[in-house]
């Protein structure tokens, strides 16, 4: 529940950004660049004389929302492959878990390099280049849980009441399968904000002046030697932000897991 709560206050934070920053995240001010913490900004500012905690709060928008985007999206395809394939079976189970196999055997973050780079960068591209590699995962546990689901007698039963397929899948094979789809899909949310970060740090995500968190460590990170809190202020604010959601996916496993209860 603490790590829920924290969870629901960040989004919330990401949300109420542009009124809860104390600056305007954008407006730049030169007589300030680099400015060290004080107490009228309390992280500095950049090398553009901005309010850096503004930036922070204010690209928590763009990193947190396109996180949990690129989540739900992965989530969702790769279940509904999942679940066509273990139902189905045949010819094209073969061809799309080959295919899922060819995804899985390169290094992920390498791949997601080559997407983003011939797709062009910025952070829609970014999204595309993390989903399309991201997805197998999602497809080989859906179909491992529908194949495990598919002989059992209750689905027999149904079939035999008369139900459709498209009934089945909705009323009996998803609501038995979700449980572990959600634990990963958790699991993976502070994965996939390091990723997003990382392509980002690398000029192939949120592209500058945009207050994206990624983007302003890469912008800021010449000055490591002679201002290091502008890079460590967007640093901290993704360390933060992935732990939360990483001891969140942990403690649902754990409550969805029988044998981890009362521990």
């Amino acid at each position: 529940m603490i790590f829920g709560v924290l969870a629901v206050l960040l989004i919330l934070f990401s949300i109420f950004s542009e009124y809860i920053a104390p600056y305007d995240p954008y407006m730049q001010d030169l007589v300030n660049a680099k400015a060290p913490p004080s107490a009228a900004h309390p992280m500095g500012t950049d090398r553009y004389g901005r309010d850096l905690l503004s930036r922070v709060i204010v690209g928590s928008r763009a990193s947190i929302f396109s996180t949990l985007l690129l989540v739900a999206v992965i989530t969702c395809f790769g279940t509904a492959v999942g679940i066509f394939c273990g139902w189905n079976g045949g010819w094209l189970d073969t061809v799309l878990m080959r295919i899922s196999d060819m995804f899985l055997a390169f290094p992920g973050l390498v791949f997601a390099l080559a997407v983003a780079g011939i797709l062009g960068g910025g952070l829609q591209n970014a999204i595309i280049a993390l989903a399309a590699i991201s997805w197998p995962k999602y497809a080989r546990l859906a179909r491992s849980q529908t194949l495990a689901q598919k002989e059992n007698a209750y689905l027999k039963a149904a079939k035999l009441s008369g139900s459709n397929t498209a009934q089945i899948i909705l009323r009996h094979i998803l609501p038995n399968i979700l449980g572990p789809i959600l634990v990963t899909a958790m699991l993976d949310i502070g994965t996939m904000m390091m990723e997003l970060a990382g392509l980002s740090f690398l000029g192939l995500g949120a592209k500058a002046p945009t207050a994206e968190w990624g983007s302003m460590m890469s912008d800021t990170r010449s000055l490591m030697t002679t201002a290091p809190f502008i890079t460590f202020a967007p640093g901290i604010a993704i360390f933060f932000s992935v732990m939360i959601f990483n001891l969140l996916g942990d403690a649902i496993r754990d409550y969805a897991d029988p044998k981890y209860r009362g521990r």
